[in-house]
């Protein structure tokens, strides 16, 4: 996709710390995938399964390991890791721009200690002890609890809600309709019904996270929920009170964590994973799409449940002969003890 921002292949290679082959003043605008990229676009080959679109593409210059750039005879940047050096470049092409430093005038501002080089949209509420760090952008429409301090240069997008004494690392992102700092879903039986436990706790978020739009982090009952530094997370995302997520974890959508549960650092969770509560996973656990994890995982590795996709008939089959398996079970267990006694009769 073309944008406003335009370098030269030279100074994108500055830029980024990479070599590169070809003509140095070539004008790049953008980046496209190399089966639909015009003149003007960068683009990128990580797979070497798409190797056979790079010689039908268009794009001005394409980001290429080592092996490749050797025989390439067109503009590129050479990376040991393209894949990430695309996405090094992705920020210099983000045609977003950062709304100029102030508070709007239709904004509430009862906090004092709001850096002069923040900038805080239209409509914005920001309550009473809050903290607002140097270069921090609170879109239009976002609301910041009471006692709540956010770091520097971090971008909160519009209708965010950050509840009371939450507490916001340093260059984090907030996509919209994220809400941060809400009751935990606590609650105690009694004969009159349900009688609330009041969230006590707050929220801490250490630095570089990432939460996608219209996720829900909930306040602890007692002690914090904690986010740690590098942790990404999807949109829809639910983490409830009291889970500890360790350092550079990444959750993709629609996850689900169930209350005081701990997860370890870098953990690679795919969509729609659900968790329950009370549990610990350790570092460097990857689980698959749609897996229920039911208690501790002690060893890191890749993790699954459910069955895979199958012809709807055959998978028909299967699920009435799941509520068979135990019957099955005790049958074998029963045939193989009665084998074992003949054997041990006719010796």
């Amino acid at each position: 996709m073309s944008g406003a921002k335009t370098f030269s292949l030279a100074e994108l290679a500055a830029v980024l710390e990479l070599n590169f082959q070809g003509d140095a003043a070539t004008k790049l605008a953008g980046i496209a995938p190399l089966a639909t990229a015009n003149a003007g676009d960068l683009s990128f080959l990580s797979n070497s399964k798409f190797k056979a679109a790079l010689q039908n593409s268009s794009a001005s210059a394409v980001i290429l390991h080592p092996e490749l750039a050797v025989n390439y005879r067109g503009n590129c940047l050479i990376a040991v890791d393209p894949y990430l050096a695309y996405a090094k470049a992705s920020a210099l092409f983000n045609p977003l721009e950062k709304p100029q430093a102030g508070v709007h005038p239709s904004a509430v501002v009862v906090a004092e200690d709001v850096d002069d080089s923040a900038s805080i949209g239209a409509n914005c509420v920001v309550e009473k002890g809050a903290v607002i760090g140097a270069g921090t952008v609170l879109g239009p429409g976002t609301v910041i609890g009471a006692n709540s301090r956010i770091g520097n240069n971090c971008y909160i997008h519009a209708n965010v809600s950050i509840y009371h004494g939450v507490s916001i690392g340093n260059d984090v992102v907030i996509h919209s309709g994220v809400v941060i700092g809400a009751d935990g879903f606590g609650f105690a039986a009694s004969v009159q019904g349900w009688q609330k436990i009041h969230q006590l706790g707050g929220v801490r978020i250490g630095d570089r996270v990432e939460i996608g739009a219209n996720s829900c982090i909930d306040r602890g009952a007692l002690e914090d929920t904690v986010i740690g530094d590098g942790v990404i997370c999807d949109d829809y995302t639910m983490i409830a009170h009291n889970v500890i997520v360790g350092n550079g974890t990444a959750m993709a959508a629609a996850c689900q964590i169930a209350g005081s549960t701990v997860i370890g650092e870098r953990c690679t969770f795919a969509g729609n994973v659900g968790v329950v509560g009370h549990i610990t996973i350790a570092d460097q656990v990857h689980i698959t799409a749609r897996t229920l994890i039911t208690k501790s995982i002690t060893k890191s590795g890749s993790y699954s449940s459910g069955t895979g996709m199958m012809e709807t008939g055959v998978w028909r089959r299967n699920a009435a002969r799941f509520a068979k398996l135990d019957e099955l079970f005790r049958r074998v267990m029963f045939l193989e003890k009665k084998l074992k006694k003949q054997v041990k009769d006719e010796s």
